[in-house]
């Protein structure tokens, strides 16, 4: 059994944020709106979504360099289309914006596979799970202390007992933050914290002592850049016990894992960036072998199918902004239930429906896509 890839449509949307004063903010970067590249895969009369979070240049290169490299290929192998891509990226650039649009193409080849195969995609996978646990991840270093606690409120409403908060914009701001925060969700919750790379070595090891033993943080993310391995590893092997250390999410190429494996209490991945589901099971292997656990960064209505075929997944981040796009661009996505997402038996592939209409007036790349009547 075979079917053909027809062909590729590729869309974009830039979606605005709802944070105060129409921005967010955390230690290192703010941005007013978030991009979600989006490409269908059609074959045999089913069409398979996948997408991406990044700049409009992403669909523009799938346009360009893939769409014609998988035209022809069979939809029901997307490990051969994945090698095909990334050779015919060598001389325009693998890592970035070229791993994210390999990343697109390649979950909408998997989630075609699946629809082909009339299974949802979690279980077309070599599944090690049916379930994924969540955090609940927010918190911009922008919000005030009214909306910290509101969403910790939300989250706990949800079922889910991990949530994280960015940190280090304004590290004097940090203490009545997170006093805030810890009061709201009580202390049966894991409290996480994210620094996105904004401090130095040593700054983040006085953090990383403040953070565990006032709060009770569990997990510091990034504490320094993730470009700093010698720095990861120096506030994990020095940092206090009860306290893991995380990076990952800039992962682009497997090789680029291989820095992290020593330097982390916990690697994480983002399947729109580490090359898709074809990617991210290489990275699962790597993990596997070094008795790691990975976790998942964001993007959770993927996410939750992809990580059900990692050996050793910690959790899954249900980022504020991904969880906001994704209700408002599908139907079918997933929603949380006793801390986890559960991917649905009776929905082939990823479940997922485009809701054309509501994205139409965000479309920044693409033909214009119009429900069928």
């Amino acid at each position: 059994m075979s079917a053909p890839v027809e062909g590729l449509t590729v869309h974009a949307f830039e979606i605005g944020v709802d944070g105060p004063d129409g921005s967010e903010q955390d230690g290192t970067l703010a941005w007013s709106a978030t991009t979600m590249v989006l490409v269908e895969a059609h074959a045999g009369g089913e069409t398979g979504l996948g997408y991406t979070y990044g700049d409009v240049s992403v669909a523009a290169l799938v346009s360009s360099k893939l769409a014609s490299v998988v035209a022809g290929l069979d939809a029901l192998a997307p490990p051969a289309a994945w090698r095909s891509m990334f050779r015919q990226l060598r001389n325009a650039g693998q890592p970035g914006i070229g791993a994210m649009a390999v990343s697109a193409v390649d979950i909408a080849l998997w989630d075609l596979k699946a629809r082909l195969l009339g299974l949802p995609l979690s279980q077309v996978l070599p599944a090690f799970r049916d379930h994924v646990p969540i955090y609940g991840s927010g918190g911009f270093t922008n919000y005030p202390l009214s909306r910290l606690v509101s969403q910790a409120s939300s989250w706990a409403s949800e079922g889910i007992g991990r949530m994280k908060i960015k940190t280090s914009r304004d590290p004097a701001a940090d203490p009545e933050r997170l006093t805030a925060v810890r009061k709201e969700a009580g202390d049966g919750v894991e409290l996480f914290t994210d620094a996105n790379g904004a401090l130095s070595r040593k700054a983040a090891l006085y953090w990383a002592d403040r953070f565990q033993q006032e709060w009770g943080v569990c997990w510091f993310e990034e504490p320094v850049s993730s470009l700093d391995v010698e720095g990861l590893r120096l506030v994990r092997d020095r940092g206090p016990a009860g306290l893991d250390i995380a990076a990952g999410e800039y992962g682009f190429l497997v090789p680029d894992f291989t820095a992290w494996l020593g330097a982390v209490d916990c690697l994480q991945a983002d399947v729109t960036r580490c090359g898709g589901i074809t990617g991210l099971l290489q990275v699962g292997g790597l993990t596997e072998a070094q008795q790691l656990d990975l976790s998942a960064h964001c993007a959770p209505a993927v996410s939750a199918h992809a990580f059900c075929g990692v050996p050793r997944l910690r959790h899954l981040e249900y980022f504020h902004d991904h969880v906001r796009i994704e209700d408002m661009a599908f139907d079918g996505v997933l929603s949380p239930a006793g801390g986890a997402l559960r991917p649905d038996p009776a929905r082939p592939g990823l479940g997922l429906e485009v809701r054309w209409a509501d994205l139409e007036g965000y479309r920044v790349y693409g033909p214009e896509r119009r429900p069928s009547s």
